[in-house]
């Protein structure tokens, strides 16, 4: 644990001593903010509630994730410090687990930035906070489901663009795979377990579902293990391209 800390926190420091950190923090809570004003009608609603505010955060994140997580390992075997890296007395486990949670707190630093729109719902009426938290979960969750798909493809190619395009391909493809024009062309000739198997691995069935306030344990654990799945594909990775 002492050695995946001291990677997070290396790798969470380099983050921002960039002033892309920032721009990208403020990208993501302006974005999420006019989506929800302008595209989600928050004031015509005249409701307390958050909804069309988390409702466009699945589709944000088909970009932002990619972007922050091609840099994870594309960066680094570019670079030539991966060999430095995996010189050190630490495990590819670790490793990848460090650097993983690095993004996906830097993430969750974007969504605390978001929080003013929060307490501004909590001025103007009474939202269901209980629905409210449960939804800031649900896009933490899913965002950390989006960088592992991200940093395991980041592992696969030393150029960042390659790794962001795939990232956001292998992203946009697991997210819409619950919508009737994916789904419709299985109905007819595929048995409705498949059917019912592809729907089942959508992101926004489980986002969804949270966001409605319930935190089902079948969300909780499908995130985490896509998360799970995904970084040991992403050690694998690392492990083949170091013994190549």
């Amino acid at each position: 644990m002492r050695n995946i800390a001291l990677i997070a926190r290396r790798e969470l420091g380099s983050y921002f001593l960039s002033p892309l950190a920032y721009v990208f923090i403020a990208i993501f809570a302006a974005a999420t903010g006019a989506f929800a004003f302008y595209l989600g009608n928050f004031f015509v609603m005249g409701q307390a509630n958050l909804q069309p505010f988390f409702t466009y955060h699945p589709w944000l994140y088909l970009l932002l994730a990619p972007a922050i997580a091609m840099r994870l390992w594309a960066e680094e075997r570019k670079s030539g410090t991966i060999e430095l890296l995996m010189t050190l007395p630490i495990s590819t486990t670790q490793a990848v687990v460090g650097k993983f949670l690095a993004a996906w707190l830097f993430c969750g630093v974007a969504l605390v930035a978001t929080m003013p729109l929060w307490v501004t719902v909590n001025v103007l009426g009474v939202p269901d906070n209980g629905v409210v938290f449960a939804s800031y979960l649900a896009s933490f969750l899913m965002a950390g489901a989006f960088l592992a798909i991200g940093s395991a493809i980041s592992a696969v190619t030393s150029n960042q663009v390659v790794a962001f395009v795939v990232s956001a391909a292998v992203c946009f493809v697991i997210t819409v795979s619950s919508l009737d024009m994916v789904l419709d062309a299985f109905r007819g000739w595929a048995p409705d377990l498949i059917i019912d198997s592809i729907s089942s691995i959508s992101f926004l069935n489980h986002f969804m579902g949270i966001t409605r306030g319930v935190i089902a344990l079948g969300d909780v654990v499908f995130f985490a293990s896509m998360i799970g799945l995904w970084l040991f594909i992403n050690v694998v990775v690392v492990d083949v391209k170091k013994g190549s």
